[in-house]
């Protein structure tokens, strides 16, 4: 296996701890613009740490301070846009339902390919539409119980969060230097989305008080698990793909491991049911996905 499709399988394992995590906080009262922000708080100590080694984060300033412009906006798109709807979408439904509809994110990532200058790999494509259908045979069950006016709110969330992802990252790639690490990205992005995350903050501070304990103690756990390394090993799989459409875009499909990673830490940590006989069926669609896809690229 290539070593991109690796990383970005075990980018979905780490990015699990979100889904899991976000849910546990609405279940203990946390507020969720505190779990959101909190993530990117605690973020931007780490990131730093892991930049600064051989002067990087300087070179990441300067390079801010050359294009401030880009660097806000696209920071701003594809961590802002992305986390915050994805939280917000937690209050409407349980961590699978947000984790498989999450998996919208992939044909997003697919369609924004024209957007530079590049066809949509059609193979893709067409392999990713199975891992959606994958996605929906494992929760057909818990869409029938679902009530309308929670369930339109999420999907219009996870909606934005999953264009907003992959072309803030698409875009900050173009826009950074060649010889930027992923760690010097991930810095400089986490850095240019602060104005928002402070203004979501003080939205926070002023409407529900400070965080608990507890909250506190799960947004740091979020933003080692998903924020740094799942994001690191995201971004280190697509710089490595950046060059070839097909790649990049079967790399963005390991996300849907996503959702068999929440499905098993919800059954074992949250007290989830296991999914029904179709659901299974669900489950296995989604790995012929992924492997389809990981031969799709080859090609």
């Amino acid at each position: 296996m290539k070593r991109p499709i690796v990383l970005g399988i075990l980018a979905s394992l780490f990015f699990a701890a979100t889904f899991i995590l976000n849910r546990s906080m609405n279940l203990g009262g946390g507020y969720w613009m505190w779990s959101a922000s909190l993530r990117y708080l605690f973020m931007l100590p780490m990131t730093w740490l892991l930049a600064s080694r051989r002067g990087g984060a300087r070179a990441v300033l300067k390079e801010i301070r050359a294009h401030p412009g880009p660097w806000l906006l696209w920071s701003t798109v594809g961590f802002g846009l992305f986390y915050a709807p994805l939280t917000w979408a937690s209050v409407y439904g349980e961590s699978w339902f947000v984790a498989a509809t999450w998996q919208l994110t992939i044909v997003a990532g697919i369609m924004l390919t024209p957007l530079f200058g590049k066809k949509i790999p059609g193979k893709n494509l067409a392999c990713s539409g199975i891992i959606l259908l994958g996605v929906f045979l494992l929760q057909a069950v818990h869409f029938r119980t679902m009530r309308l006016e929670g369930t339109l709110p999420a999907l219009a969330l996870i909606l934005i969060a999953a264009f907003s992802y992959p072309l803030g990252n698409r875009k900050m790639m173009a826009c950074c230097p060649e010889e930027f690490s992923t760690f010097q990205r991930v810095f400089g992005m986490t850095l240019c989305s602060m104005p928002f995350w402070l203004v979501v903050s003080a939205i926070a501070l002023a409407s529900h008080g400070l965080p608990s304990a507890g909250q506190i103690v799960q947004g740091f756990t979020v933003a080692l698990f998903s924020g740094v390394i799942a994001t690191l090993l995201f971004f280190k799989a697509t710089d490595l793909s950046k060059h070839d459409p097909r790649q990049l875009a079967m790399v963005e499909a390991t996300q849907s491991g996503e959702v068999l990673f929440t499905l098993l830490g919800g059954v074992l940590f949250l007290g989830d049911t296991l999914p029904s006989a179709l659901g299974f069926v669900g489950i296995a669609l989604i790995v012929t996905g992924m492997v389809a896809n990981s031969f799709a690229a080859g090609n």
